[in-house]
Formats: C-alpha cells, sequence, structure tokens
C-alpha cells in the first residue's frame, strides 16, 4: 500500500512538473493599442517599438514565457468605449492582458451591456469585425506610470509661465470637442475661460499642427502625446509649459478577474522592475517622459473633480 502511494506521489509530481513546463511554453499574450507612441506602436517595415512593449517583453520574460503582442486599432471617436474594447478582447481570448490601460473607476465597473463589438485588431476576418462578444468582468494589475495632462505653448507663448489652469487667460486656447481636456478649459472657474477656447473635430484636424502654425497659443494634452510629438518633430516650436492638471490617471494592465493568478504574478513582476529602476528606463529608452504612479492608484469620478475646481 505504501509503495502503491509513493508511485501515485511520484506521477502526481511528474504530472504538475509537465503542467508548469507547458505553462512556461505558453505565450503571454498582451494586447496593446498599435498608434499610441511613444507607449505603443506597430507599423509596416519597422520594428515594434513603444514603452509599453519594452515593459511587456520584460513581463514576459520575468514569467519565463515568451510574449505574444497581439495589435489592435482603437478608434478616436465619440462611439468608441477603451473599456468595451479591452473587455471585448479579454473575453475573447484574443489576449490575457491588455497594456497602457487608464486605472479609473469609472473604466472598471461592471459593463453596463452584455455583449460588445471586437476593435479593428491584426489578423481580424470580415465575421471579427461584425460579431459582438459575451463580455466578462475586468480586473486592474498595480499601476506602472502615472500619465499626467499638461500644458503646451504654441510659439507665440513660448516661455508663458504656466502653475495654474488660471494663467492661460488670455491666451489664444485650442482644445478637441468631447475631450478630458475640454472639460477641464470649458469648466474652469465657472466658464472664465470660454471665450478664449476654439474647438477642434477629434481625429480630422491637427491639433498640434495648428498650435505649431500659430493660429493658437496653448493646449491641454496627455504628455506622452506632446512626447510623441516631440519624437516626431525634434525641430517642433511648441513647447511643454512644465505644469501639470493635478488630476491625473495612473496606467496598468488590465486582465479578467477569472485569471487572478496571473495579476498576481505580473504584481510581482512589475514591483520587482520598478525596485530596479527598469520601468524609469524603459520609459527613457522610449523618449516618453516618465513618471512614476500615484496615489490613489485607481482615480475616482474624475468628471465631479473637475467640475468641483
Amino acid at each position: 500500500m505504501r509503495g502503491r502511494r509513493v508511485a501515485w506521489s511520484v506521477a502526481a509530481f511528474l504530472s504538475t512538473m509537465t503542467s508548469v513546463a507547458l505553462a512556461s511554453d505558453d505565450p503571454l499574450k498582451i494586447c496593446l493599442d498599435e498608434d499610441r507612441p511613444p507607449l505603443s506602436m506597430h507599423h509596416r517595415g519597422r520594428p515594434d517599438a513603444g514603452f509599453d512593449v519594452l515593459l511587456a517583453q520584460a513581463i514576459a520574460a520575468r514569467l519565463g514565457r515568451p510574449l505574444a503582442i497581439q495589435w489592435f486599432e482603437s478608434k478616436l471617436d465619440e462611439d468608441s468605449s477603451p473599456q468595451l474594447e479591452a473587455n471585448a478582447l479579454l473575453s475573447d481570448g484574443r489576449c490575457s492582458l491588455v497594456g497602457g490601460y487608464a486605472l479609473t473607476q469609472d473604466s472598471l465597473v461592471v459593463p453596463g451591456m452584455k455583449t460588445a463589438r471586437l476593435p479593428d485588431f491584426a489578423g481580424a476576418t470580415r465575421d471579427d469585425r461584425r460579431r459582438r462578444v459575451p463580455l466578462g468582468v475586468l480586473t486592474p494589475s498595480q499601476p506602472y506610470v502615472y500619465s499626467p495632462m499638461t500644458v503646451v505653448l504654441g510659439p507665440k507663448a513660448r516661455g508663458r509661465k504656466i502653475d495654474d489652469i488660471g494663467d492661460l487667460a488670455g491666451l489664444r486656447l485650442v482644445i478637441e470637442s468631447g475631450s478630458l481636456g475640454d472639460a477641464i478649459l470649458m469648466t474652469f472657474d465657472k466658464g472664465r475661460l470660454i471665450d478664449s477656447i476654439t474647438h477642434l473635430v477629434p481625429g480630422r484636424d491637427d491639433l498640434l499642427g495648428a498650435l505649431q502654425r500659430g493660429d493658437h497659443d496653448a493646449t491641454l494634452i496627455d504628455l506622452a502625446r506632446f512626447d510623441a510629438h516631440r519624437a516626431a518633430h525634434p525641430d517642433t516650436a511648441i513647447t511643454a509649459s512644465g505644469y501639470y492638471y493635478p488630476i491625473g490617471a495612473n496606467r496598468g494592465y488590465v486582465g479578467l478577474a477569472s485569471d487572478g493568478a496571473l495579476i498576481g504574478a505580473v504584481n510581482k513582476a512589475l514591483t520587482e522592475l520598478a525596485a530596479e529602476g527598469k520601468i524609469a528606463e524603459f520609459g527613457k529608452q522610449a523618449g516618453l517622459t516618465y513618471l512614476p504612479p500615484r496615489e490613489p492608484a485607481i482615480l475616482g469620478d474624475v468628471w465631479t473633480k473637475i467640475i468641483q475646481r
């Protein structure tokens, strides 16, 4: 009887080791936006690049798994929802993690609908573009980068000292309709800046190009977006003011709540990489103005905070 128990224990051990070996051979699938420089970039004829690519490679290496990036395209329009796109990709098994996800309470709530369409992704078929995917529940990793809004100045306002949104008074402001920056500028001090604001259509008008031409004096955009513009136009005449709006969001990974073990392993890897200074180094390599995560880890009601200011 004892011999049978020993034999069973050895068999169980070998079976467990085989499962671990298979798991280590299973690619870590991470979904990344194909056109969000300097975070992630995937263009034909060029090597994949960006902060989130470097970080994904490091995470996969820490987990002892090969990396497989599922590239997708997020639309910048009023009908798109990053939350539903991420959930659909995860729930359809296209990836186990979505990188560069803005960690806010609104973006992590249980979806109000049971199904959603997939965003366009590399390898998508015609049927993929038509079907709807049953949605799961999202759960975040710990954050790995802080993503603030910053004031960017046109050539005529170069050197203007900006310590607060109120310092934009008297400048010709430009912003994309429906954006977070739009809400901030339009509601500031009961609408004090409204008469100075010109609205552009997202995805159609060139916001930073208009600022570069001197048509306007200042805008309020995500810091990473300015980093991308500066990398693409090293001789640009627009400049960073150095001012960061005090309400910003951390970014991290998001997965399905049913995959908690993976999130735990990723958190451990992120903690180690941050302690070694690797994450900040990846930001520098990618041309990202890296800012470490800030409290709260998950931002609360953004719109209420903005209106109250």
